[in-house]
């Protein structure tokens, strides 16, 4: 992880390199420490805000029901922006349903365009469980799967339910 400020001219060079070649998609995240460098790239590259898609991800410290909101609006201050295009809630752990909550109204309030989890394919019983008690649903489930990590369970759910 990177201290606040840390490769912040090689994330803003990076970013504005990649925009200018036509990349459309900037994953960030506060742990990496280059959000400041994004936003600034995002507005140096003269690109309409609305066709670049934001990704960020807010880790277990900063959940809790007010916490998040209160390190959501710092995410957006930092991009220096208006909205993210998606957030995840990295991993379930600590209070996942606290986090959600916050990040409900800030996808109400538009400040937000889509909320995602990561790591819920560890326990199916803390995902469904999940699934049943938030208001709004989460469009997107990042997981991994490689040789390694294959999720058969996950496949066989997903491919089923389609």
């Amino acid at each position: 992880m990177l201290a606040e400020g840390e490769g912040e001219s090689e994330a803003y060079i990076a970013v504005l390199t990649a925009l200018k070649a036509g990349y459309r998609h900037i994953d960030t995240a506060h742990a990496y420490g280059n959000e400041r460098s994004i936003g600034r790239a995002i507005k140096d590259s003269g690109i309409p805000r609305e066709e670049i898609w934001v990704t960020s991800k807010l880790w277990p410290s900063e959940f809790g029901e007010g916490k998040t909101a209160e390190a959501f609006e710092k995410m957006l201050k930092r991009l220096d922006l208006d909205y993210v295009d998606l957030v995840y809630v990295h991993q379930p752990v600590g209070d996942v349903m606290g986090a959600w909550k916050d990040l409900e109204n800030a996808y109400k309030e538009g400040k937000v365009k889509a909320l995602g989890i990561s790591n819920f394919d560890k326990d199916e019983k803390v995902f469904d469980e999940f699934f049943k008690t938030v208001e709004v649903k989460p469009q997107i489930m990042q997981m991994e799967c490689h040789p390694y990590a294959q999720r058969e369970y996950w496949q066989k759910r997903i491919y089923l339910s389609s």
